[in-house]
């Protein structure tokens, strides 16, 4: 029995004890006339009933599933022939791919030596038991656990509180695995860059004026050194970035403006749609846009004017980009604005200053810290961008302030880097480790940034 039967079967076995422990406790009081003995209102008895049937019998059935492919794989080598035990392990590895090859199909029965179509037979039944006994285990100790908390109800049950310390319980848990990936992410990045520090000095990666990963592979190899430095990269992140802001900021900050005190409901509630559209576009369907249409249009706006510009610039990735960034400023600024108080508004109206002057001398103001924090989050979107850099920007790392070049950032040349075949402790592949850490503390930076804006200068109003 597949594992995913398994949990639809514990899921409308959950779904049938909640109906019998809130039927239950309900005759236990005589009806729904008594329902006011009860401690907790049925449908807690009900979740709890629910909760007893079906979460230990699901977390056995996840413990099964983990410890499942270990047990198996240490069995089916048991049974194999000695030669095959005193193997290497990346020998045995090798050897073991080809069982599940052979079981799943991937290659001909003939191709394969019989001691190999021995172990995928083996293997086959003792997955096939595996998942039988796992089925049987979490259905019978779904049926028991429902029947013992069906048994267990009383009128005098606290099962409110139970229920609500499960649900709370699942709350933390959830946020404590949210905190270690994020904690088990930034510690590999780490380690990594530590270990591309050993090899290249942090000075020439951070202070290096010239980026070429490319090393020799072997030692007979001319004109690979490589160098490291970070520095065009950084350059080609904050211009792309900059013209993305130039565009994204005003744009978005005079819709929402326009959005939150001069249009009405009518037009609000279509354009504010329109503009959040912009935000579900996928990225690569903003490089195609930059890469076929805004950079030849820039191409032939330069020719025009005697201006020699790349048919991959900065110009026209920052453009595409600062549009793609426009629903993040104005949604942001909307909302900042919008949460003003009319008591505010009003009482500049009724002084006598306009709906112009109300704008920028009362409601802007206030809602400043939250539109500030809002940009400040907008250029860390920016500064994280893939895809339409490597469509419209291009791949060399060109150290310039033109806009008009082609320029690379530091999220372009991480995916280039760990990109291809290469030795996993090289420098090259190692670089994008640094890379990453640089950008995670310059993001880091930003929110913390734009949080303390916000916490500072935020006003409370009644």
């Amino acid at each position: 029995m597949q594992t995913s039967t398994v949990v639809l079967c514990l899921l409308i076995l959950g779904v049938v004890a909640y109906h019998a422990g809130k039927g239950r406790s309900l005759r236990l009081v005589g009806g729904l006339r008594g329902a006011r003995q009860l401690h907790s209102l049925p449908g807690y008895y009900g979740a709890l009933t629910a909760l007893w049937c079906a979460l230990p019998a699901l977390f056995v059935l996840t413990l099964w599933s983990v410890m499942d492919g270990q047990v198996v794989t240490g069995m089916v080598v048991a049974s194999m022939p000695a030669s095959y035990q005193q193997m290497s392990p990346d020998e045995l590895a090798l050897v073991l791919n080809d069982v599940r090859n052979l079981v799943a199909g991937a290659i001909p029965a003939e191709f394969a030596s019989p001691d190999v179509q021995a172990a995928a037979t083996r293997l086959q039944s003792l997955q096939r038991l595996s998942n039988w006994s796992a089925a049987a285990l979490s259905l019978s100790l779904a049926l028991i656990l429902g029947g013992v908390a069906l048994r267990r109800l009383s009128p005098t049950l606290r099962a409110r509180n139970r229920v609500e310390w499960v649900i709370r319980a699942a709350l933390v848990a959830c946020a404590t695995l949210a905190i270690f990936t994020t904690v088990g992410i930034v510690v590999s990045v780490l380690f990594e860059s530590i270990r591309f520090f050993s090899l290249i000095p942090p000075w020439e990666f951070l202070f290096g004026l010239q980026w070429s990963p490319q090393l020799a592979i072997r030692a007979d190899q001319v004109g690979s050194s490589g160098a490291f430095g970070a520095v065009p990269l950084f350059t080609g992140t904050l211009l792309i970035a900059g013209i993305a802001m130039l565009v994204a900021v005003p744009v978005g900050l005079f819709a929402a403006i326009y959005l939150a005190e001069y249009a009405d409901r009518r037009v609000r509630g279509v354009i504010k749609p329109l503009l959040e559209v912009l935000a579900g576009i996928p990225t690569v369907v903003y490089g195609f846009f930059a890469a076929l249409m805004v950079g030849p249009l820039l191409r032939q706006w330069g020719e025009s004017l005697s201006l020699d510009v790349s048919s991959e610039s900065a110009l026209a990735a920052g453009l595409v980009m600062g549009v793609m960034i426009i629903p993040f400023v104005s949604s942001l600024a909307d909302d900042m604005l919008t949460a003003v108080p009319q008591s505010m508004r009003d009482g500049s109206l009724g002084l006598g200053a306009t709906q112009s002057e109300t704008i920028r001398r009362v409601v802007f103001p206030a809602a400043l810290p939250g539109i500030v924090g809002g940009v400040l989050l907008a250029v860390s979107r920016a500064i994280g961008e893939t895809m339409i850099v490597v469509m419209a920007a291009g791949l060399g790392a060109n150290l310039t302030a033109n806009p008009l070049e082609a320029v690379t950032t530091v999220t372009t040349q991480i995916v280039t880097l760990l990109v291809g075949d290469q030795e996993f402790d090289s420098p090259k592949t190692l670089a994008a480790f640094a890379l990453g850490l640089v950008l995670f503390l310059v993001t880091l930076t930003l929110n913390i940034i734009a949080l303390q804006v916000v916490r500072r200068y935020r006003e409370q109003y009644e």
